[in-house]
């Protein structure tokens, strides 16, 4: 079995959509990511009639390998909802996941993404943030 097929079997036992209320689903996006030290979390989206208090499944693996390891770096990812990725945008982070990784941790530059669980294609997250504004705070060492 490889990191892959491991990654998406550890996402797929956090899939099941539900409706939490009138107001909030949750589960019908999820997420495994890879941290650098081999260690797999896991997250599922929740969603509110309120956009702004809705976190995607990949900021909140992402934090659940913080919160459990305090690492900051991300090997892998596969997000994906009824289905792994199959091609084109299914399986690909939104801005705000994308400039989390970034602000987490410039290394996040070279996390792989999957596109295509079938070919096992993937994009870096470089590939999809080339002129990213904060590498110029990272050049400086700024850090607050």
């Amino acid at each position: 079995m490889d990191i892959w097929e491991q990654l998406y079997l550890r996402a797929k036992e956090e899939y099941r959509p539900t409706a939490v209320s009138p107001f909030v689903d949750a589960h019908h996006v999820v997420c495994a990511i890879e941290s650098e030290n081999g260690e797999i979390f896991t997250g599922f989206c929740i969603e509110s009639a309120s956009g702004v208090m809705a976190l995607c499944a990949e900021r909140v693996a992402i934090l659940d390998m913080y919160r459990h390891s305090g690492q900051t770096v991300v090997r892998r990812m596969i997000a994906f909802r009824d289905r792994p990725p199959y091609g084109g945008g299914s399986g690909m982070p939104c801005g705000a996941c994308r400039e989390f990784l970034l602000q987490l941790s410039q290394r996040n530059r070279d996390t792989e993404i999957l596109v295509d669980y079938a070919t096992r294609k993937t994009v870096t997250l470089g590939e999809l943030m080339p002129l990213w504004w904060g590498d110029e705070r990272y050049e400086k060492g700024e850090i607050r």
